[in-house]
């Protein structure tokens, strides 16, 4: 009986439970040791940590919900999503909450979170369902590039106005989309090439419209009374207000170089120094979960430099481990993907899993010094509020097209997995 009701609640691919579970137990253990800033704040040890285990238990939950929709009905929520996350991205830039001089963030009821998270799902949910509409015997018919570039100008540029970082990770996989959807070469080259021009321009627009300004608060979750008045100084125009911040991360990671111990000005490079010192007081095996030292002087331990605390506190093998995890569901999705009889979810289960492991590698990337500092977390494991429930619900969507998507026959008739699910895509 006890197995029967697990096995209705754990439905969907054994591996990517597996996967997930690690990384929400690597969650609790790791935001607990690097939210020590937040237990002085609150002055309780238990409060962040029991806060943050309260929303991976609602974003266990919404995934359970998840799992359990057919992934035929995706096809129905898209156009609502794509209208909700719209129209979500545009009040934001007009009068969302700001955060580090950018208004990323909305409140409804009480509850804070970024439409560019629900506008992700939307993109790349629009995106495997034109690829899957247009796919011809020769590949992607060859309209499909215009439509996908449509619908992402009105979700990704108003996302590039206020996030950079995002819309950057967003295009990537959108990109590999379109590769794995077999969209032209010819028409992928000229959109790279027209993508270099821009990124050229405004690498240029960057240098010469930003100052390389020096930050007043070195702690990336200023106030929003901090951020005002900021803005208030700069005096720059409100479309170029993120100019000065983008120049001064280009600055800082282009001039990089080998400085003594002695020369590190921690008030300027704070967040970088602080990680860097994480990572080599490491000593290569760790001092233990729960010992880090660094998580009292490094900004944002708990959610943009978490995988510093990691290497700090388990080593080169928790650091690998973590990284292994996400790779692990890179390649299963890409298996599950490889089993649907149809197109429509095998896109969208790898677009929903290249967001995830790409926006994760990218997170390492910056913890070890290897990409310059943004405000991307670790996904399912670094501390967050509807980020975390919303990536969670990314799973459950992978979960659900590995549990309910028609599998692909093989040549004596039977399906790749123990049974073939009942739905139609």
């Amino acid at each position: 009986m006890i197995n029967k009701t697990l096995g209705n609640i754990f439905k969907g691919d054994k591996v990517v439970w597996m996967v997930f579970f690690f990384l929400c137990l690597i969650s609790v253990v790791e935001v607990f040791s690097a939210s020590s800033s937040l237990t002085y704040k609150s002055g309780s040890y238990l409060a962040p940590m029991l806060k943050h285990l309260g929303i991976l238990i609602v974003g266990i939950f919404c995934m359970v919900v998840t799992l359990n929709i057919k992934c035929r009905y995706f096809k129905i929520v898209t156009p609502v999503l794509l209208i909700v996350s719209f129209g979500m991205l545009v009040w934001v830039l007009l009068f969302g909450s700001s955060t580090n001089d950018a208004n990323r963030w909305i409140s409804i009821l009480g509850i804070q979170f970024q439409p560019s998270e629900i506008a992700k799902g939307a993109m790349v949910l629009a995106t495997a369902q034109i690829l899957s509409a247009m796919q011809t015997p020769k590949g992607a018919d060859k309209h499909a590039i215009q439509y996908i570039l449509i619908v992402g100008a009105f979700l990704i540029f108003p996302i590039l106005l206020e996030n950079f970082s995002t819309a950057v990770l967003l295009c990537a996989v959108i990109l590999m989309m379109m590769i794995i959807g077999r969209v032209p070469a010819s028409q992928i080259g000229k959109l790279l090439g027209v993508v270099m021009l821009m990124a050229v321009f405004f690498f240029s627009a960057i240098m010469m419209l930003g100052e390389d300004r020096q930050p007043k608060n070195t702690n990336l979750q200023m106030t929003e009374e901090v951020a005002k008045e900021q803005d208030k100084e700069n005096n720059s125009p409100r479309i170029f207000h993120r100019f000065d911040t983008w120049k001064s991360r280009i600055n800082k990671f282009l001039k990089s170089k080998e400085v003594a111990p002695e020369d590190i000005d921690l008030d300027k490079d704070a967040q970088v120094a602080h990680a860097n010192i994480a990572i080599a007081s490491s000593n290569g095996i760790g001092k233990g979960p729960g010992n880090s030292v660094e998580r009292d002087f490094l900004s944002q331990a708990f959610s943009d430099f978490i995988y510093a605390i990691i290497i700090e506190e388990t080593g080169i093998i928790g650091a690998a481990f973590v990284a292994f995890l996400y790779i692990t569901l890179l390649f299963r999705t890409g298996r599950i993907a490889n089993r649907c009889e149809n197109n429509f979810p095998a896109f969208l289960a790898m677009g929903l899993a290249l967001l995830l492991v790409s926006q994760a590698m990218f997170n390492m990337a910056v913890a070890v010094g290897l990409a310059p500092v943004t405000g991307q977390p670790l996904p399912l494991v670094s501390k967050g509020g509807t980020s975390s429930i919303i990536n969670c619900i990314y799973v459950g969507v992978i979960l659900s097209i590995s549990r309910s998507a028609k599998k692909k026959k093989t040549d004596d008739g039977n399906t790749n997995d123990m049974k073939l699910a009942t739905s139609n895509i």
